[in-house]
């Protein structure tokens, strides 16, 4: 489900604190979100929340809903708000009529939404359908026109990530954009502005990307006084003064300089953050000081933290720097893909990284795979297996994961001791070709879940093999050998337990 301010008790609920002398909230999105975060569950049962539930995670027993319309009926019959909105429709074109008809209707209601959700109502087609990273692959979200504002263009800024790219933004004369004081923007790249013509002094259309990320839409070229002037992108870094380069088919310049001191501020955010290391309190302002004061260079450095170190810096009490070294304890138990994530490599994500890691299971592996051992994982290709091993190449970055390795991170995958009991147990499977329901590797993850073991190539020990389109010299060498061959479907009830494998 999803938790929310009422417009109408957000309103009432700041009237309150202005009158007990407390500062007002800005918008109901970020106080709901706040509010959640609150350490102590009485502070958050003060503030006027609600709710909506869209959908049952796990049934135990029988009776369990058939699909998402029958799951919303039960929830409301059970005492649980459901949105009265809701509609079912048979045709894509009916679907896109209604998501039209909230987005009329946005202004009217008593919560701030940003778009609709369409789902498929089948139960079994939404499982089958299963899910890309967290995304699943039976909903799509309708986002609506974004709300917009004007307002002037004071400056722009380049900042630097931590993979090196120069990012531009705008700094703006303060605006309420949808509730939200917005002082800063993207603007992409150089190429991005100059195709906008957006100078430095304009009056300027901003929006808020998905009512979230604010960004300039473009000037008020009729508004011009002639005092404006075009921006350039500088030719050297701004936090380090090196060179800065555009490589080959990509616009954005970037800084060599791996030691710049901004790549390797960002570079530590990004390990510490949420879809990483997740090691909370090591916030952005924390980090920042925690380099400014040299005692953390490194993502490795962040494991040498002690509790003394931080009582010494401002902000932190005896609780806060215990619980900050215990969350830093905690990050050593986070899987192996969270930390290839967390090493901020070029193209890799959580998503990648998890590819990766089904080719690589262990830091050995990936340090001994060539890049098209790391190009062959699901999804990856030659690019992003060239930007990994490249990194794997610096004898810097190698003596970092060796003081990772030795800070007691995890750098393999745990695999569960003894055999899972499941429907394949003691079977081997090769998957091969294109599935339409699931990627490969979602497909080998099915069968480990299902007792089986997964591999990638096709043996006289080979139980069956799993044949998508354009299956290739695999399916040729299982048909030589009378392994048999399996279609998805077939795949599909022999994994759910509906059939049992085929027996040669």
């Amino acid at each position: 489900g999803e938790v929310y301010l009422p417009l109408a008790a957000f309103a009432t609920f700041n009237e309150s604190r202005v009158a007990a002398g407390l500062p007002t909230f800005a918008n109901p999105r970020n106080s709901a979100a706040g509010s959640l975060r609150q350490q102590d569950p009485a502070e958050t049962a003060k503030r006027p929340l609600a709710l909506w539930c869209y959908g049952v995670a796990a049934w135990e027993g029988d009776g369990r809903p058939r699909g998402q319309w029958d799951a919303l009926a039960w929830l409301r019959e059970n005492g649980f708000p459901v949105n009265g909105g809701i509609a079912r429709v048979d045709t894509i074109e009916a679907a896109a009529a209604e998501c039209a008809a909230w987005e009329a209707r946005r202004a009217e209601l008593d919560m701030d939404i940003d778009g609709a959700v369409v789902k498929i109502d089948d139960g079994d087609l939404q499982r089958r359908l299963g899910s890309v990273g967290r995304a699943p692959r039976s909903a799509i979200a309708y986002k609506f026109t974004p709300t917009t504002a004007t307002t002037r263009l004071l400056d722009i800024v380049v900042s630097v990530g931590r993979t090196g790219a120069l990012i531009p933004f705008a700094v703006l004369d303060p605006v309420q954009v949808g509730g939200v004081t917005v002082r800063q923007a993207t603007l992409h790249n150089q190429d991005d502005i100059a195709r906008k013509d957006i100078r430095v002094g304009d009056l300027v259309i901003v929006q808020r990307a998905g009512d979230v990320i604010p960004q300039v839409v473009g000037p008020v070229t009729d508004a011009r006084s002639g005092d404006e002037h075009q921006f350039k992108m500088p030719d050297r870094c701004p936090a380090c003064q090196t060179p800065v380069g555009n490589p080959e088919g990509e616009v954005r310049r970037y800084c060599a300089n791996k030691s710049c001191p901004a790549q390797l501020v960002q570079s530590l955010i990004h390990f510490a953050s949420r879809g990483a290391m997740d090691i909370e309190g090591l916030g952005e302002k924390t980090v920042s000081r925690l380099f400014e004061i040299g005692l953390v260079r490194s993502v490795a450095d962040i494991y040498t933290l002690r509790e003394e170190q931080l009582l010494e810096l401002d902000g932190f009490k005896e609780t806060s720097a215990r619980n900050l070294v215990a969350a830093i304890d905690a990050s050593r138990r986070m899987p192996w893909t969270r930390v290839l994530t967390g090493l901020g490599i070029r193209h890799v994500g959580d998503i990648t990284a998890n590819a990766i890691t089904a080719v690589a299971p262990s830091l050995d592996a990936l340090l001994a795979a060539r890049p098209e051992d790391v190009a062959g994982a699901e999804g990856v290709g030659p690019v992003v297996g060239g930007a990994v091993v490249d990194f794997l190449a610096s004898p810097a970055n190698r003596e970092l994961l060796d003081q990772l390795a030795r800070a007691g991170v995890q750098t393999r995958i745990e695999r569960p001791a003894g055999p899972i009991a499941g429907p394949l147990t003691g079977a081997t499977v090769v998957v091969t070709g294109s599935l339409s329901a699931m990627s490969r590797d979602e497909a080998k993850q099915a069968v480990a879940a299902a007792g089986g073991r997964a591999t990638d190539s096709v043996s006289a020990q080979t139980t069956f093999l799993v044949a998508g389109e354009k299956a290739g010299s695999k399916l040729t060498k299982a048909e030589k050998l009378g392994i048999p061959v399996l279609d998805e479907a077939a795949f599909l009830r022999v994994v759910t337990g509906s059939e049992p494998p085929p027996v040669q």
